[in-house]
Order: C-alpha cells, then sequence, then structure tokens
C-alpha cells in the first residue's frame, strides 16, 4: 500500500481545502455504469470565503457551515460542485454505496489508487458527518478473498482470519487505516433526481482508522495511476484547473475526470513512485535570474529518496535545502529595505514581510519553475506569497522537511494553470488559462 498525499503541520494546514462534491448528468434515470466511461466528469470548486461556501475562512479553527448548492446542467459532461474548509485534508467527493445507498464524504488523493471508507463493525473509527457504511446491510457488497484475483499481488499482501484480501494505508502526518478490501456499487445522485453507478468497485472497508480524519470525511478516494483508482475506471486522465485559491468570487475553480480532458499547453513526463507523480525539475528563475542550483538537487535517487513531487493537496510548495536556500537569498535580497521583515519562531526560516501582496508586490519579478522537455510553471506575486493576515505576507515557498520526498510543488504554484494529467502517455500539461474558458 502506497502511502498517500503528503500532509504538513505548519502553518500551511490551515491553508489547504477540501471539497465536497455532488454530481447532474444529462440523463434522470439511474444508469449502470460498467463497461461505458463518460466523457467528463467536471467538478467545480467553491470557495469558502464565497456565499456559495460552507465554511469560512481559511484561517479560522471554527467553521461554520453554510449552504451548498447544485451545478448548473451542461450537456454531455457530469458537472459537480465543490466547497472548501480549513481542515487541510483533501478534497472530499460526495456520493452514496451500496444498496440501499449510504451518504459519504471521501478526501481525493492523487498519492493512492484506493477507495476506502470507515465501515461497521469498526474496531477504531474517526468522527464523521455521514452515516458509518455497513456492509451487512447492502445487497450487492461482496468480500474479496485472499486469493481473488483482483487482490493486489504484492510482496505485502496479506488476509485476516476469514481470508479476506485485507489493506493498510499510512499518510505521511502518522493517520493510518486498515480493513478488507470488497466490491460494492457506488452511486452519484444527479440534480435532475436521477443516478449513475458506477458497478463492482473495488474498495477498501476500514476497520481501523486514526489521525487527522475527524470531522466530515468518511474516508478517501485514490487518484493516482493505479489499477482499482477511478481515474482509470473512467478513462486514463484528469485535471484541475485554480484560477485563484483566495478569490472568494471566483466561481470557475474545477476538477475534471474521463478520457475528454482537454490536455493543452507546455508538457512534461512524469514518473509514478509509491503512488506520487514525480516530473523533473531542471531549475529555478526568478525574474531574468536564473538561480545557481545543481539540477541534481531535485533528481529521485535509486533508493527513492528526493525527488520532486506534483501535488494538488498540499497549499505550499517545498523545495529541499540545496534548492530552497538559494531562492530565499534571492527573494531576501529583492526585498530587502522595501518591508520590515516579521519573525515566526515557530516556521524558522519563513520569509514573512508587512504589507499587501495586492498592493506592495505590483510588478515583483515572477518565478518560473524550469520542467524537463521545456515547461514551465510561472508563479506571479499571488501565487508565490500568501497574506497570512491583514499585515503580513509570507512567501509561500518553504524548506522541505519531508521525509523521503524532498521536494513537493503545491497548489498555490499551480493557480491560473490548467493542470492535466495523461496516465498512459505519462506526461503532465500545464496551460496558464482562465480556468472559466474551459467551460465552453
Amino acid at each position: 500500500m502506497a502511502t498517500t498525499s503528503i500532509f504538513v503541520h505548519t502553518f500551511f494546514h490551515s491553508l489547504f481545502f477540501t471539497i465536497l462534491l455532488s454530481v447532474s448528468v444529462t440523463s434522470t434515470t439511474t444508469t449502470a455504469m460498467t463497461d461505458t466511461k463518460p466523457l467528463r466528469l467536471v467538478t467545480g470548486l467553491i470557495h469558502q470565503d464565497s456565499i456559495l461556501s460552507s465554511y469560512q475562512s481559511l484561517d479560522r479553527n471554527n467553521v461554520e457551515r453554510r449552504r451548498t448548492r447544485r451545478a448548473a446542467f451542461i450537456t454531455d459532461e457530469i458537472q459537480a460542485n465543490m466547497v472548501a474548509d480549513d481542515r487541510g485534508q483533501a478534497f472530499l467527493v460526495n456520493f452514496s454505496i451500496g444498496r440501499p445507498p449510504v451518504p459519504q464524504l471521501v478526501g481525493i488523493d492523487t498519492g493512492s489508487d484506493l477507495l476506502w471508507v470507515q465501515c461497521h463493525p469498526c474496531a477504531d473509527c474517526f468522527r464523521q458527518s455521514t452515516p458509518i457504511f455497513d456492509p451487512s446491510k447492502s445487497s450487492t457488497y461482496v468480500d474479496l478473498s485472499y486469493d481473488s484475483p483482483i487482490c493486489p499481488n504484492s510482496p505485502q499482501k496479506k488476509y485476516n482470519h476469514l481470508n479476506q484480501c485485507i489493506y493498510n494505508a499510512s499518510y505521511a502526518d502518522g493517520s493510518t487505516s486498515s480493513g478488507n478490501l470488497a466490491t460494492e456499487d457506488i452511486v452519484f445522485e444527479t440534480s435532475d433526481q436521477g443516478t449513475v453507478t458506477v458497478s463492482s468497485v473495488v474498495f477498501g472497508c476500514g476497520r481501523s482508522n486514526r489521525g487527522r480524519f475527524d470531522g466530515q470525511q468518511s474516508g478517501i478516494l485514490g487518484l493516482s495511476a493505479g489499477d482499482q483508482s477511478i481515474v482509470s475506471r473512467l478513462g486514463s486522465r484528469f485535471s484541475y484547473c485554480i484560477g485563484d485559491l483566495f478569490d472568494p468570487h471566483y466561481t470557475h475553480n474545477q476538477l475534471v475526470l474521463g478520457d475528454g480532458v482537454k490536455m493543452e499547453g507546455s508538457s512534461t513526463p512524469f514518473h509514478t513512485f509509491n503512488g506520487f507523480y514525480y516530473v523533473t525539475l531542471e531549475g529555478i528563475s526568478v525574474g531574468e535570474t536564473r538561480l545557481d542550483i545543481n539540477p541534481e538537487v531535485f533528481q529521485r535517487t535509486e533508493s527513492g529518496q528526493g525527488g520532486v513531487v506534483m501535488d494538488s493537496g498540499t497549499t505550499a510548495t517545498f523545495l529541499a535545502k540545496d534548492g530552497f536556500d538559494p531562492l530565499s537569498n534571492e527573494i531576501q535580497k529583492l526585498v530587502r529595505g522595501h518591508f520590515q521583515q516579521v519573525i515566526y519562531r515557530t516556521i524558522p526560516g519563513w520569509l514573512c514581510y508587512k504589507g499587501r501582496v495586492n498592493e506592495d508586490l505590483r510588478g515583483f519579478p515572477e518565478l518560473t519553475f524550469h520542467f524537463a522537455e521545456g515547461a514551465d510553471l510561472v508563479l506571479d506575486a499571488n501565487s508565490l506569497f500568501v497574506q497570512k493576515n491583514q499585515d503580513v505576507f509570507c512567501l509561500a515557498v518553504l524548506e522541505s522537511n519531508l521525509k523521503n520526498i524532498g521536494s513537493v510543488i503545491g497548489i498555490m504554484a499551480q493557480q491560473h494553470y490548467n493542470v492535466a494529467y495523461d496516465l498512459i502517455g505519462k506526461r503532465v500539461y500545464f496551460q496558464r488559462i482562465d480556468c472559466e474558458l474551459l467551460e465552453d
């Protein structure tokens, strides 16, 4: 079982966001999905500070539920809306499982391919907002046995006293989930009162689950390149587009699944390791200045250490020390004499200054990540700095202290891009675009 998405215990955990998903389709009848794959599944991201949001603020610990809405009808697409909270875990998908269907909210994870939810009987379960799934009450639940061809064939392949195929999932923040593998129907409700059913989905029945899940979510939905991923079930492509992570009025952020995903813009190869999407970062520029960084700093070793991961579940960007130090020095040189530095002793080395990004950093040099085969990811001031509070902004890049993984390109660095993954071609595409244009 691959370790799943990155979670870092810093101030940035309050900047992460989670997403709730509801679905609308063209059909008003119940549809069973077996061999047929939808052209596109489109999810719209709703900012937590907007009037459509479920929560108040990225920087508040005590959040209030607000109201959600369903998406507009779009021909030949599955369209959905998403809302965010400040728990910093993952995207959350709203669907139902089993027959009769039981509603669930699960976090979308680009670092794993398994779907799992908490199940009765549960030896150790966290609090969730939806009912815990009881497989004994579902007519479509089927256990996977140890000798099932679907049971993952790996050195870690194990079974329990009931001869059930079992799984163990672990997360970078220490959260874990374990239980048995099974198949079940996943049901999406549509805005026109119909449903779409994905039949016999392999999932994990979580019997022992610990960590920072407590709250709304009931499990995890993996989006990595594995055979059991929902990406593979719906096709071989997915993309996400973030217009402005901190603009509560921007309503066109979206996540798309399926073979209809648009693969446009410059691209760079990726490879997968332990469920993560790794890219080759060759250098960093600030304005016209190419930083003096040895490209080997960003390479993954044969033992699996280091490398650069593209991640949609991490807000900030984390760079290996020998890549972060030159960037930190260049930023300090540019702001020296213009801004008063603010020190946060709980996060050593975090570059923070008095001022406002939108007002004081106009014309600040862009930062460019240079990837293999000519693909660039360009960050303006709003992607490079975060407004920590009304009078202090901070660099949204920190030195990495992540175990095994050297560097992570977070979602703030990917704002104003449609980032698309082709699992067959093993390429990731960067298209700088207003996300609203993708709806045409």
